[in-house]
């Protein structure tokens, strides 16, 4: 596997070729202190995975949006909160690894997205699944939970009713009840789906919030979706 590392700290940099030295399966081919350099780093030399700081100058967000349909990418952060988590995969990252944990769990999400999956930190995972029994309590149908699901994963409304064999109308009609009238909390859902995806209801809220028009005041305590049933 070929890697790029981007990190505004050089000695973390460095840190972390020492570290991956050690790995057989492991090539770091380059490396940049700044996420201007991004673009034309990756094009001057091509990689399988990106390791990119969650803020360097600037936050990384936007090149994430910007790089994932060129590369894997792993966010390498010291911010512990989930939603910065989230986040970074909802703009298309592969996996977060929490910078203090970085020496025990870097292999582990590089090889698990390297497969083509997903990796979030286990201090993540439980918060996640811990903000997902306060929602299942909510006590969301089978046919709400399906649609949660997906409009998790960013689909669009014609393409949920594609998946589940039902109407645009029905999407829009459960959609709105959930925020208008049950106010479920959609503000930060995210976490990993029945198929084991990462997803964020952040796309949601903006989602719901342009088709009702609801103040963003309205919205109310967030909480994250895990594992459906």
């Amino acid at each position: 596997m070929r890697l790029v590392i981007a990190d505004d700290h050089a000695l973390f940099r460095q840190g972390l070729k020492s570290m991956l030295r050690l790995q057989p399966d492991v090539t770091v081919v380059g490396d940049v202190g700044e996420a201007s350099e991004l673009s034309a780093a990756l094009a001057a030399t091509p990689c399988d995975i990106l390791l990119l700081d969650f803020q360097m100058e600037r936050s990384s967000l936007g090149d994430i949006a910007t790089l994932a349909s060129q590369v894997k990418i792993i966010v390498v952060t010291a911010s512990e909160h989930v939603e910065d988590a989230l986040a970074a995969i909802r703009m298309g990252a592969s996996a977060v690894v929490l910078k203090r944990f970085a020496v025990e769990t870097l292999m582990d999400a590089i090889r698990a997205v390297a497969q083509g999956h997903v990796w979030l930190p286990p201090e993540l995972q439980a918060e996640v699944t811990a903000d997902w029994r306060k929602l299942h309590g909510q006590l969301l149908s089978e046919r709400e939970r399906e649609i949660v699901r997906h409009v998790a994963l960013g689909l669009r409304n014609a393409e949920v009713a594609q998946r589940l064999y039902i109407s645009e109308a029905t999407v829009w009609g459960i959609v709105g009840t959930l925020v208008s009238v049950r106010y479920i909390d959609v503000t930060r859902f995210g976490g990993l789906t029945a198929e084991g995806e990462p997803a964020s209801l952040q796309h949601w809220r903006r989602y719901t919030g342009h088709l009702l028009g609801v103040s963003s005041a309205l919205w109310m305590t967030a909480h994250a979706l895990g594992w459906l049933l």
